[in-house]
């Protein structure tokens, strides 16, 4: 047995007890592959709580559905992070003392347009200066103050910040490789992350949550893998994340101005009637090839347009 194993074995210890004292049902610590792992019994269900060793060292994970308060309580014990409360008071998140990235997309429901995943890095500091400039969630703003937002948000990040856009066609043939959005996004969140984590240091990163977080996971490379991962329905009430998502929804607005003055007439967001309406004037005056340029073509709106 070597060292970091034996240094496993001590942590799932150190934590069996430390749950135990909480009044949680904890086993003995289970070895499994490169892993000890506890078995912990809640109301909620059962969680698991891996501690691995391998060749980067010890590295300890919760395991389990992250929208129960079981999982609140218990990843606060361990990591000292009171996380999804649910609760949001003036937008100041949970996070606001720490260093973390949130990441966020814009124009997964958009018929016309790209797809674009942005990250935004922050400290405390960053954090204070984000929420003094009014940043919160991007669907609560108009075009008008994302644009402005978009801005401001840069300077206090400086370079702590990464975009990827991934253009109408770009995506249909990432769609067609992939076989579906979730996939792609999670091969965008682990890029935006990584990006980052090239210019700042981070343990830990939060994003709305689009499926099963494997997906992220399962795309990040050597530094990414080190990170705390948490994934939950409305992350944009944490301002990393709100910050986030107002950086990817400003490129979608300025990808809709551009395109719009380009064929000399709104194109809509969204799918809608009104947007199958303007997918067939496309159609009728560039032809179907264009349409396939700024569309997301597995959308339901081309088999009624196409058809």
């Amino acid at each position: 047995m070597n060292t970091l194993e034996k240094s496993a074995i001590n942590i799932s210890d150190k934590y069996r007890k430390l749950l135990g004292g909480n009044g949680f049902s904890v086993s003995e610590p289970q070895k499994k592959g490169y892993s000890y792992n506890l078995i912990i019994n809640s109301v909620d269900g059962n969680l698991v709580l891996a501690v691995y060793f391998g060749k980067k060292g010890n590295k300890v994970v919760l395991q389990g559905n992250k929208e129960t308060n079981s999982y609140f309580k218990i990843s606060n014990l361990i990591f000292g992070e009171k996380l999804f409360n649910g609760k949001i008071t003036d937008n100041r998140d949970e996070f606001r003392n720490k260093n973390y990235i949130g990441t966020d997309e814009s124009g997964k429901g958009d018929y016309f347009g790209p797809l674009v995943i942005a990250g935004v890095f922050i400290n405390p500091k960053m954090s204070e200066e984000l929420i003094k400039l009014g940043v919160r969630d991007s669907k609560t703003l108009s075009d008008r103050a994302i644009k402005d937002l978009s801005l401001e948000i840069k300077k206090p990040i400086g370079k702590g910040f990464n975009v990827i856009v991934i253009t109408p066609d770009k995506y249909n043939e990432l769609h067609i490789k992939m076989g579906n959005v979730n996939r792609i996004l999670g091969w965008a969140h682990a890029k935006v992350l990584e990006n980052i984590l090239e210019e700042c240091e981070a343990e830990t990163a939060i994003s709305d949550k689009f499926g099963n977080e494997k997906l992220i996971l399962n795309a990040l490379q050597e530094k990414g893998r080190n990170l705390n991962l948490y994934q939950t329905t409305k992350a944009e009430r944490y301002t990393a994340v709100a910050a986030a998502s107002i950086l990817a929804r400003d490129v979608v607005v300025r990808w809709f101005e551009i395109n719009s003055s380009k064929l000399g007439f709104t194109l809509p967001k969204g799918a809608s009637p009104a947007v199958e309406a303007a997918a067939q004037k496309i159609i009728r005056m560039f032809g179907e090839e264009y349409l396939r340029k700024i569309a997301k073509i597995h959308f339901k709106t081309s088999q009624k347009v196409l058809s």
